[in-house]
């Protein structure tokens, strides 16, 4: 109720998904003396909040206050759990579990805006709290305030730190295109039709005097569609000669970079609307879809694109942190004065709409390697972002914590309507139902049989249902037997994970399930966030190294199965295997802990080594020729995974010690030292040659991650029969393809003489 009170002051414009932000009303302060006294109103005032400094997660940071045109940070004096409560909620979270002093997140810039401040934490907003009022301070930024707020949104909050853009609501509420011919009305998405308006009394049309392409090419990045173009508007003139029609709008003056359009400058009709578009008719827009949208195709797969920029880390297509190609490398961009028109390029130039939202502080995740971009300021009509103005940085000037991210305006399929999930506790689980048409046409649910089921099964339907992230993939669902639909109609589904919908996946022709009880049908849990792991490269190659390793000493890694098969046919305990050692230092850059798969209980104790077994495979390590094939490859188990070392100020959370829980906090890393069993490539029986070293995190996809493609790690090998050199380390994504097809044929790679 508090966030609809708010809303009658100020209002976000949102289209269809677009997630709701909220701000606080206040009031300027009356400033009588420097003693904490509470505010009094004179006029509204709109504040935004926003959390901001590094290093810190995407619910803790230093406070800052929009107020008069000007962002400005909190002092600490007097500042109290109470005070964080208020602010925490302000910033759409539950509840404040802590706040920092002394400028922890760093120190801010601009005005101190409230001293003093003593809330009692059951405020609606930090202006009604006592403080000295509004730019009376007596602090430095040395003392800025931060807190710390429980990761739980409140209802109608997602993300924090999102860049907006104000509408007036009394205005327009949403905008579609109506196609009006009978087979336009069947195809998706729809690209063609009568622009219509929707305001409080109902859905209406705009006049077409005096519209230009600058309009339609609004309207098109609202619907998701990077480009306008002519139509054909003969065709319409009867159909609204024939219509009975509603003008709200009888001009529209865009400039073409707007984002929504609401934000265009529009003239209303007053009185008797349905006569006031005298010689026009209603507006028509025709839009350009984007290739992955092209030919209104549903089964259309994804496009190979060559690109210079890309979206990574999203849940679904038109999301995601913006990653630019400078040279052969990519890289992200600093999230310094990152707006919607920066954002909107990006989008468009990746095939989509305008951008819904900008969004700060790494909120789809941490980069890796270079930021090739800051201070971004695009006018929008720019083709591409690196037409835009920007500044080159240094590592000093900005940090992962702060990449840029966007949500971009996609086309709506109507994918959501062909699946759901039920039975589970929440909207996020149960089991999974598609909608089946039978011989005779009818429509019905039913069942998907869980053999073969897994995490990209799962990734492709909480994408599909709008739900985040794939959390698991079940085979089982007895559990949430609270359907009446019992019939399998779907079996042998095989997704990549990059899939719209369910449709798009392999399945077989006819229903083929061994366990065709409603039990073993397939079931998932989705999540808004997700782990993210990724290996130091550059650690692999500093500590590489050859040992010769007595046999007396591996029985423990042989029984573990961390030697090569030849390895059973040597003369125990006598000999040596040959093993290429280094050490792996496994980061999580997502937005949630790492946490195995299986339960504690399920947990595999290991006498020889004394310790549990989270994971089956945790990794692959692999050496293999020019052509892929492997020479020689090692495994490791997971048998501890915990939070060895962390980011600066972040605290570790997981420990294998006394059977502690095990996983690998968000900010932290997993350090396998290159000293310890099962973490080499037994390569006895290679013989001299180059070659590729790669190692592979969560190969079998146990553990659900935002983002597969940067699990693989390779390396060039030179290996002369004594020693051994490894150079080109790299994240499997982190190239152009141009320069990656380079390194997989260097000199010489190509002569080995591997049988």
């Amino acid at each position: 109720m508090e966030l609809c009170q708010w809303w009658r002051h100020i209002v976000v414009f949102l289209l269809h998904s677009w997630i709701p932000s909220c701000f606080a009303q206040t009031t300027p302060p009356v400033r009588s003396s420097p003693t904490p006294t509470p505010q009094t109103a004179e006029r509204p005032e709109a504040l935004k909040f926003r959390l901001s400094g590094f290093p810190r997660k995407h619910n803790e940071g230093r406070i800052e206050v929009f107020y008069k045109g000007e962002w400005g940070t909190i002092c600490d004096d007097d500042f109290s759990l109470a005070n964080a409560h208020v602010l925490c909620r302000q910033l759409g979270f539950v509840s404040a579990t802590g706040w920092t002093h002394s400028a922890k997140y760093g120190k801010g810039t601009g005005k101190i805006w409230l001293d003093n401040v003593q809330c009692s934490g059951s405020e609606r907003s930090v202006s009604v709290c006592k403080s000295r009022g509004w730019g009376n301070s007596d602090c430095t930024h040395d003392e800025d305030a931060g807190v710390i707020c429980k990761d739980e949104r409140l209802p109608g909050y997602v993300d924090s730190n999102v860049i907006e853009v104000q509408v007036d609501e009394n205005r327009v509420e949403e905008v579609r295109l109506r196609p009006v011919f009978t087979i336009a009305t069947k195809r998706m998405p729809v690209t063609e039709g009568v622009v219509e308006v929707k305001n409080k009394d109902g859905w209406a049309k705009i006049c077409d005097n005096g519209w230009t392409p600058k309009n339609s090419r609004v309207v098109c990045g609202m619907m998701g569609f990077p480009h306008e173009k002519k139509v054909n508007k003969n065709f319409y003139k009867l159909y609204a000669e024939r219509q009975k029609n509603h003008f709200l709008v009888h001009s529209v003056a865009c400039l073409g970079t707007e984002v929504h359009l609401a934000a265009c400058p529009l003239e209303f009709n007053k009185g008797n609307a349905t006569e006031s578009c005298p010689g026009g008719m209603p507006a028509v827009v025709s839009c350009v879809p984007g290739p992955l949208y092209a030919q209104s195709t549903a089964m259309k797969k994804k496009p190979k694109m060559q690109s210079t920029i890309r979206l990574k880390g999203g849940a679904k297509y038109g999301e995601g942190r913006v990653e630019v190609l400078k040279g052969s490398e990519w890289g992200t961009i600093c999230d310094d004065r990152w707006n919607l028109l920066s954002a909107s390029v990006v989008c468009r130039e990746l095939g989509f709409g305008t951008a819904k939202e900008a969004l700060t502080g790494a909120r789809m995740g941490q980069g890796l390697g270079p930021i090739h971009m800051s201070e971004v300021q695009c006018t929008g009509h720019e083709r591409s972002l690196w037409n835009c103005r920007f500044k080159n940085i240094t590592a000093e000037d900005c940090k992962h914590s702060e990449d840029a991210s966007v949500r971009c305006n996609v086309p709506y399929m109507g994918f959501e309507k062909t699946v759901r999930i039920s039975g589970g506790r929440s909207r996020y689980e149960g089991r999974v139902e598609v909608l089946y048409t039978e011989t005779n046409g009818t429509l019905r649910w039913g069942l998907i049989c869980g053999e073969g089921w897994g995490t990209e099964e799962a990734m492709v339907v909480c994408r599909q249902l709008g739900l985040g992230y794939a959390n698991h993939g079940l085979q089982e669902t007895w559990y949430w037997d609270s359907s009446n639909v019992t019939e399998m109609v779907m079996s042998g589904v095989k997704c990549t994970g990059d899939e719209m919908s369910l449709s798009q996946c392999q399945h077989h022709r006819t229903v083929n399930c061994q366990k065709a009880a409603a039990r073993f049908s397939a079931g998932v849990i989705c999540s808004e966030t997700a782990s993210d792991l990724v290996l130091n490269a550059p650690l692999v190659q500093q500590t590489t190294y050859i040992e010769d390793r007595p046999l007396h000493m591996l029985y423990c890694a042989a029984e573990e199965d961390c030697l090569s098969k030849s390895a059973a046919g040597a003369n125990w305990p006598y000999g040596h295997r040959r093993l290429l050692r280094f050490s792996s230092q496994i980061h999580n850059i997502g937005r949630a802990d790492f946490r195995p798969k299986a339960g504690r209980h399920s947990w595999v104790w290991h006498a020889c080594h004394g310790h549990y077994h989270s994971m089956d495979i945790f990794t692959h390590y692999d050496l293999m020729s020019a052509n892929g094939t492997k020479v020689a490859e090692g495994h490791k188990a997971s048998f501890c995974l915990e939070d060895s070392d962390c980011d600066e100020g972040v605290s570790k959370r997981y420990e294998c010690a006394n059977f502690g829980e095990q996983g690998i906090t968000v900010g932290c890393w997993d350090l396998y030292r290159h000293d310890i069993d099962c973490q080499w490539i037994d390569i006895t029986d290679v013989k001299p040659g180059n070659y590729i070293l790669q190692v592979v995190i969560n190969p079998n996809y146990e553990v659900a991650e935002s983002d597969f493609t940067n699990n693989a790690m390779k390396c060039n090998c030179k290996y002369d029969g004594h020693r051994i050199w490894v150079h080109n380390c790299h994240i499997g994504d982190a190239f152009s393809e141009e320069a990656e097809k380079k390194f997989e044929k260097y000199p010489g790679q190509l002569n080995n003489q591997i049988s």
